[in-house]
């Protein structure tokens, strides 16, 4: 499409061109794909290494494959790298990404996406020079088109809670099928209306993720949660 070529990692650093608001994803098909697949980005926040390890596992059993592990957690990026070799079968990524150096020391631990609260130039440069999808957080419709034309593949629309499933359906309207994340409040109760708006996938993180329950010997109980979202996306895409 008019000027836009996929940005690779390589040794020289390339700088990925903006993007027409049409565009789904440069590099990361099969990454996008996989996250709409999973319909829920699963938000795990802090956690000792083993209990985050079992609790993804749980997880996948479940449907729920897109695993997000947070910056601002101790060892983020050794624990990255951990659940990718521990989980095979999960798509790992990085959220409370802030800043370029810290999603590039997650990218090279093998994050296959970024995830940020707000909208960082930087970050969504440094993701698209390593092939990586990103996805920054967005509220208005100016910022959703500044994210995509920096290049973002995917936009967090955070904190969805506070504005609830209609807010995607608006930012829709003029903006046509732009890829949309809610995150922040997503739980079992509202995830349908929120597919039904128009997102692509969700984040989902306290209604979602239970590290007491796989610390109590009960990952089954987690495994149980995740299946329940994704039957209720399922529903909600007919």
């Amino acid at each position: 499409m008019g000027g836009w070529r996929s940005v690779v990692c390589s040794f020289i650093p390339v700088l990925a061109p903006h993007r027409d608001m049409t565009h789904e994803t440069d590099g990361t098909p099969k990454t996008f794909e996989a996250l709409r697949e999973s319909g829920v980005v699963a938000v795990m926040r802090g956690g000792e290494p083993d209990t985050v390890i079992d609790t993804a596992d749980a997880l996948v059993a479940g449907g729920v494959t897109a695993i997000e592990i947070t910056a601002d957690t101790d060892g983020a990026s050794d624990l990255i790298a951990e659940v990718d070799a521990s989980v095979p079968e999960a798509v790992v990524g990085a959220g409370t990404v802030l800043d370029s150096e810290t999603a590039r020391s997650c990218l090279l631990a093998g994050a296959e996406f970024v995830v940020s609260p707000s909208l960082h130039a930087d970050v969504i440069e440094t993701a698209n020079r390593y092939g990586a999808l990103v996805a920054p957080g967005v509220m208005t419709p100016t910022e959703a088109i500044r994210g995509r034309e920096a290049g973002a593949d995917l936009l967090k629309v955070f904190p969805a809670s506070t504005v609830g499933p209609g807010h995607l359906s608006a930012i829709r309207g003029p903006l046509g099928d732009v890829p949309l994340m809610p995150t922040g409040g997503i739980d079992l109760e509202n995830v349908e209306a929120y597919i039904e708006a128009g997102a692509i996938c969700v984040g989902a993180g306290g209604s979602l993720v239970d590290y007491d329950a796989v610390e109590r010997g009960e990952p089954e109980s987690v495994t149980e949660t995740a299946r329940e979202f994704r039957d209720r996306i399922a529903a909600a895409r007919g």
